[in-house]
């Protein structure tokens, strides 16, 4: 969606989208699925989790923190990456408040 686009829809919508757009693809659910069982700062683990090279892990990683799902810490040359409680949250609230708002409606069709 062009940015132009973007704009004539709402901040919260937009957020949605982003947190969407970051849980589009399995294997940056994974990533988060091993952040969350780890509870910790995770560094060159990520790559060795799963069927990936690093530069795919890296580009996935980078996806996940522009939505603000992680966060990373560089220690030495290394960045080391976990959940970012806080968004994680937000994400969760905005997700579920979608999913709630059709539950409520009990919509009639089809």
């Amino acid at each position: 969606m062009g940015s132009a686009k973007s704009e004539e829809f709402s901040v919260k919508d937009n957020r949605i989208a982003a947190y969407a757009k970051a849980l589009a693809h399995p294997a940056r659910v994974a990533i988060l699925r091993l952040l969350i069982q780890r509870q910790a700062c995770v560094c060159g683990d990520i790559v060795d989790e799963l069927p990936l090279s690093q530069s795919t892990v890296s580009q996935h990683l980078k996806e996940l923190k522009s939505a603000g799902l992680i966060k990373g810490d560089i220690e030495g040359a290394r960045v080391c990456y976990c959940i970012d409680e806080t968004e994680m949250n937000a994400a969760k609230t905005a997700l579920q408040g979608l999913f709630d708002s059709y539950a409520v409606q009990k919509a009639r069709c089809c």
